[in-house]
């Protein structure tokens, strides 16, 4: 099946890769790049519905779980990852499983994504319910692993969805939301850590970004629930509060850590000049939004 698959085509223009120079190499690559975004905006409709049942999903108190082999699986987790400190989620609330298990992340698990029970079997053990959302990504379209966790979440109802690397992707059969986006042939014939999995990761950056400022972990442009983890975030927090509200560096700091660190309560309680208690009583009320709070 791999020759109906566009992203292991042979790419005209590299041909003669090892004899190019390096800058020849680079300024390929570069060129290719510029073709990916390109590609993502024609499945925006797509990608917009995923985005809006992941909204759904996590309003209703289910979890979104990205599932995919080898560089498909990395990047689902790189995603799942982020959302915690960026988005002050729970660990479990965007999750990512990769075929081979946590083994699978610094090295390649042979065999691992040949087999549908596998996926099955990682869902099963994460007592996936219909409350939840699961996205298999798979850049041919075809992993074993990706369609019998697809079939596994279909069973117990949970809401399915796919990114693949190419049209017509035999994951997309299995997925009630399919994302097909198409990017060709690589420079590095069916590395699709290069293109494909750029696409990938601009689509997940989408899908979990705009699912976050959907259920009001966004004010504005600001991450207004950063967890303060470290000295990097901790400023970032201040200068979030200081941005939202124009007040100085040292009543942002005095507010903050009378909110215990909360951005979104330390930012209530400057523009409605009232308390802990009564700020965290309108964030409330507001399910989190800060705007409808104010």
């Amino acid at each position: 099946m791999l020759d109906k698959l566009t992203t292991e085509e042979r790419n005209s223009r590299t041909a003669n890769l090892d004899e190019m120079t390096t800058l020849e190499i680079l300024e390929v690559m570069n060129e290719e790049d510029h073709t990916v975004p390109a590609s993502v905006k024609k499945e925006l409709p797509n990608i917009e519905q995923v985005a809006k049942k992941a909204i759904q999903v996590l309003k209703q108190g289910g979890r979104i779980i990205y599932f995919g082999a080898g560089t498909s699986g990395r990047l689902g987790i790189l995603d799942a990852v982020e959302c915690p400190p960026t988005f002050g989620t729970p660990s479990t609330l965007v999750t990512g499983l990769i075929a081979g298990g946590q083994d699978a992340i610094m090295k390649a698990v042979e065999g691992a994504e040949d087999s549908e029970e596998f996926g099955a079997e990682d869902l099963a053990s994460m007592q996936l319910s219909s409350k939840d959302l699961v996205i298999g990504i798979a850049a041919s379209g075809r992993t074993p692993y990706v369609i019998g966790g697809l079939k596994y979440a279909k069973k117990v109802g949970a809401a399915t969805g796919s990114i693949s690397c190419n049209k017509d992707a035999k994951i997309s059969k299995y997925a009630e939301f399919p994302i097909e986006v198409k990017t060709g042939s690589e420079i590095l014939t069916g590395s699709t850590r290069l293109k494909a999995g750029t696409a990938q990761k601009l689509v997940l950056n989408m899908i979990s970004t705009s699912a976050m400022a959907g259920i009001g972990k966004v004010y504005k442009n600001l991450m207004v629930d950063v967890q303060s983890t470290n000295e990097k975030l901790i400023e970032r927090a201040k200068r979030i509060v200081m941005d939202s509200t124009e007040c100085k560096y040292e009543q942002a700091a005095e507010v903050l850590e009378r909110a215990n660190g909360e951005v979104k309560t330390a930012i209530i309680m400057i523009l409605t000049n009232c308390s802990y208690d009564e700020a965290k009583d309108r964030l409330k009320s507001a399910d989190g939004f800060v705007r409808k709070a104010l």
